[in-house]
């Protein structure tokens, strides 16, 4: 059986000059080459049925038509339909007697290129149903794909998420985002609402990394404290800073697995709290006099603006000064940090944005058939955004100083 090298060497002695102009010479107008069966799909299908006999050539060692270098010989064709990007097209699959011979080009029992399978994966990765999928694929190339197909594709991805989601990690990562998204998921013939558990961490590099993800019906710090768990397990020993929403219990989740992290609750988080009851006449002002607390240069001076805030609002909104306080321990920590990468971790901005660009790929898919079909989905979808996560964060070289005199010893340059 000839390996991927010996195909690529035997495609490239294919004239295909001589195929493309024996195929222009019968085209003339512009709908004649890109139209449903014009010059491409042609040129498509000749230049796969080249190929295919180049590969039977070095699998049998003589050239047709010429003298045999062994007792197996050709042995006519067989007809397969097969999915390409131009759609489908038909070709021949040569054939030797010893019954030896499999293409690569053309694997046995495939009927599509693995180009097909990346577009399906591309529509499923922007949160389109089975039903859109094909309706898709129909418009673009004009093929009937089968829900069947779609699903074996998808499927697929299943080992890869499994493999990733069990990789070793790095033995530290300065900064641990911990947050959820909610989705709805069909079980037992309901439909309930479930949390995926998203860890994204900034690794010594300054660059993001996502280092799993699960699944539960709801959000809670019992959860987290086994998925931190899974995370030491899997060679993460120490982290610097893990930045949280403000969920009870999770602190003491973080600390028991990593004693000496600091726990930096998400600002984000707590000043959307805040403002989930005040009223809209009040909301302008109030935001301006919550920002005068976490924009404070020292935690002193944010300790007075808190009290500040008190005075004014603690008699129309007692429980925000309340909440402040009473979390103020896991508050306070990035007031220790230079005010250029304070940003970097006090906020959970950084899987916020995530958070975002995955609801806008679940949006359109409004319940979720399984737990697997979302993790295929997130899956799929993450790979596209980590894409971009090519630059480390703002001010990571000014962050990795301090973390690394600070915590002398804990993090290995």
């Amino acid at each position: 059986m000839a390996d991927k090298t010996e195909v690529i060497k035997t495609m490239s002695s294919i004239d295909l000059d001589k195929i493309a102009s024996e195929i222009a010479s019968n085209y003339k107008t512009k709908e004649d080459i890109v139209s449903k069966d014009g010059l491409l799909k042609s040129l498509v299908t000749k230049t796969l049925q080249a190929c295919l006999d180049a590969e039977l050539t070095e699998h049998l060692g003589y050239e047709k038509n010429k003298e045999k270098a062994g007792d197996n010989s050709r042995n006519g064709y067989s007809k397969k339909r097969i999915i390409t990007d131009n759609g489908e097209a038909e070709v021949s699959i040569p054939r030797d007697r010893e019954g030896s011979f499999e293409p690569q080009l053309i694997p046995k029992h495939s009927r599509r290129f693995d180009e097909f399978d990346d577009k399906i994966l591309s529509l499923y990765a922007r949160g389109m149903s089975v039903s859109d999928i094909q309706s898709q694929l129909h418009e673009m190339y004009g093929v009937n794909v089968s829900t069947s197909l779609i699903s074996t594709v998808t499927d697929a991805v299943m080992s890869e998420v499994k493999a990733w989601q069990s990789r070793p990690l790095e033995k530290v990562y300065p900064i641990l985002y911990l947050d959820c998204i909610v989705v709805k998921v069909r079980e037992d013939k309901r439909i309930i609402n479930k949390s995926v558990y998203l860890a994204l961490a900034v690794n010594i590099e300054g660059q993001k990394e996502l280092l799993g993800m699960w699944i539960s019906q709801n959000e809670g710090a019992k959860f987290w404290l086994n998925v931190l768990t899974e995370l030491k397990n899997r060679g993460l020993e120490d982290i610097i800073i893990a930045c949280v929403d403000g969920l009870t219990g999770f602190p003491e989740a973080i600390e028991a697995v990593y004693p000496n992290a600091k726990v930096q609750l998400c600002i984000v988080h707590m000043v959307r709290n805040s403002m989930k009851y005040v009223s809209w006449k009040d909301r302008k002002v109030l935001a301006v006099d919550l920002k005068k607390i976490y924009s404070a240069k020292t935690v002193d001076d944010a300790e007075s603006a808190l009290t500040t805030f008190a005075d004014k609002w603690d008699e129309k909104y007692p429980s925000i000064s309340k909440s402040w306080l009473n979390r103020w321990e896991n508050i306070s920590p990035f007031f220790d940090y230079p005010a250029d990468i304070r940003r970097a971790i006090y906020t959970t901005n950084a899987i916020e944005s995530l958070n975002m660009t995955l609801r806008k790929v679940i949006k359109n898919k409004r319940v979720f058939p399984s737990d697997n079909s979302v993790f295929k989905v997130l899956f799929l979808a993450i790979e596209n955004i980590s894409k971009k996560w090519t630059m480390p964060i703002h001010n990571w070289k000014a962050a990795m100083n301090r973390f690394t005199i600070e915590c002398e010893g804990r993090i290995q340059l």
